[in-house]
């Protein structure tokens, strides 16, 4: 039933519609055979009851003048020169008996002899009771005498008496014949309209499930992207396949103006990130580039001396410092080199924020189980996005809250964790979070998080952050079988 259930439609409707012509076949040939059958023993005994009729007329005479060679004569001429197709329709034996239920003449003196009583007569002995029960008969009565015999027991009369009784015996192996044949020409009869039905059936089933099928293919190609109409072999119809049909081309016309518009955004999102980003570039390089050319100008106006001229190479240096501190932002994709990391790194970035953690009332609750051995990081890049992420939380802490910081070995991974106590991240800022610029704290440029974002990608790592009422949380996984490129 499973495989049934699995087939295509253009082998289901059809096979559905040809087994309902079967079934429907056979039915009908199973009512309309017995049907025929008692049609046949019907008109079996209106036969016999003609016949009889007949022949009882014209019996009285012989009865009366007991002339024995004329009443073989009328019971003998109805079996005679006829073939075999006729014989079943026609008695095996036709007996006349006399008053006293002896045998008067029959239709095969040999097996019937005169004077015989019907208890010795062969396939008749069961009819001796019921007529010597019945002397004087109503009218014909057809009898079972066993399976294999039928008997029609008609009086013989005269001026209103009874002379004797004639009696008409059918073998029903004739009528079994006739009935073989019967269902023989049915079975033939329903195999040549199957033969003419099944094609036309199939063929009817096949037109049946092709709108179907034609549907179901344009479906299966949306998964691999959105076929064109003219690709589309959809039937054209009023009726509920036809309807479906056109839904399907609405939808489809539906999401390819929605694909269009998806991708119109991105471009567009894509453009406006290039334009913050370069715009945030420019602004992080403009404000040290300001600063140098107005060092220049007052060294052009007042310098000479050496406090002057070093003042304003400072002012320079700095300024470099900060447009390559801008850059080096922007090329986080350099190949890492250095040391590994140790736990004397988490130790130098401990010590390295607690000044301004003092400064800003900020404790940390400093959970570093890392094993004296090098780990297989490079130190300078995990150490960056460590930083980002302490300098991150120390920006969104308020005075007197704990930042927890953890660091451990789980599995094959290097899992750390900061956690600060700051106010909830909208959810429509998290999805942006890791953006270049993305940032609104007055004293950060945005660039943090994206670095932090894109050396861990780098590392092949995972970043995530979780953020609601208790605070905000940064989970970073890094693994520690790191293959550089």
């Amino acid at each position: 039933m499973l495989l049934l259930r699995d087939l295509s439609l253009r082998y289901k409707i059809p096979l559905r519609a040809v087994v309902l012509v079967l079934i429907t076949a056979t039915l009908l040939t199973a009512v309309q055979v017995p049907r025929e059958r008692d049609e046949l023993q019907r008109d079996l005994e209106e036969n016999a009851r003609l016949l009889g009729i007949t022949l009882t007329q014209n019996l009285v005479v012989p009865l009366i003048q007991d002339d024995v060679w004329r009443a073989f004569e009328l019971l003998r001429s109805p079996l005679s020169e006829v073939d075999d197709r006729a014989a079943e329709r026609l008695p095996f034996a036709l007996v006349l008996f006399d008053r006293d239920l002896r045998v008067m003449a029959s239709s095969d003196p040999a097996r019937y002899p005169v004077n015989a009583e019907p208890e010795a007569l062969p396939r008749f002995r069961g009819i001796a009771p019921w007529v010597r029960a019945s002397p004087t008969l109503p009218g014909a009565r057809p009898l079972v005498v066993d399976e294999n015999t039928l008997a029609l027991v008609l009086p013989v009369v005269a001026d209103g008496v009874t002379l004797g009784h004639l009696v008409l015996g059918y073998s029903r192996d004739g009528m079994r014949a006739r009935a073989a044949r019967l269902v023989q020409q049915s079975v033939i009869y329903t195999l040549a309209l199957l033969a003419l039905i099944l094609p036309l059936t199939w063929y009817w089933g096949q037109r049946t499930a092709r709108p179907l099928i034609k549907l179901a293919d344009g479906m299966a190609q949306v998964g691999a992207g959105l076929p064109e109409d003219a690709a589309l072999d959809l039937e054209e119809s009023g009726d509920e396949i036809g309807r479906a049909g056109v839904a399907f081309r609405r939808m489809l016309y539906e999401l390819r103006q929605k694909e269009a518009l998806e991708q119109e955004v991105m471009v567009n999102e894509r453009l406006a990130a290039v334009g913050r980003l370069a715009a945030g570039v420019a602004h992080e390089i403009n404000n040290p580039l300001g600063g140098m050319l107005n060092a220049v100008d007052t060294f052009k106006r007042y310098g000479g001396d050496a406090e002057q001229t070093a003042r304003t190479l400072s002012l320079i240096e700095r300024g470099l410092l900060q447009i390559r501190d801008t850059v080096s932002a922007l090329l986080v994709e350099a190949r890492p080199s250095g040391k590994p990391l140790s736990l004397q790194d988490f130790e130098d970035l401990h010590t390295l924020v607690s000044a301004d953690a003092h400064r800003q009332r900020v404790n940390f609750d400093w959970h570093v189980a890392l094993p004296d051995v090098p780990l297989p990081l490079p130190a300078t890049l995990v150490r960056q996005v460590v930083l980002n992420l302490l300098l991150n939380a120390l920006q969104s802490t308020p005075p007197g809250e704990i930042i927890t910081v953890c660091a451990h070995i789980t599995g094959e991974y290097l899992s750390i964790q900061v956690i600060n106590a700051g106010p909830l991240i909208p959810p429509e800022r998290l999805g942006h979070l890791f953006e270049p610029f993305a940032g609104d704290h007055p004293r950060g440029h945005g660039l943090g998080l994206w670095v932090s974002y894109q050396i861990v990608q780098q590392l092949r790592g995972q970043i995530a952050v979780d953020s609601d009422e208790s605070g905000t949380g940064f989970t970073v996984r890094l693994p520690l079988c790191h293959e550089e490129d």
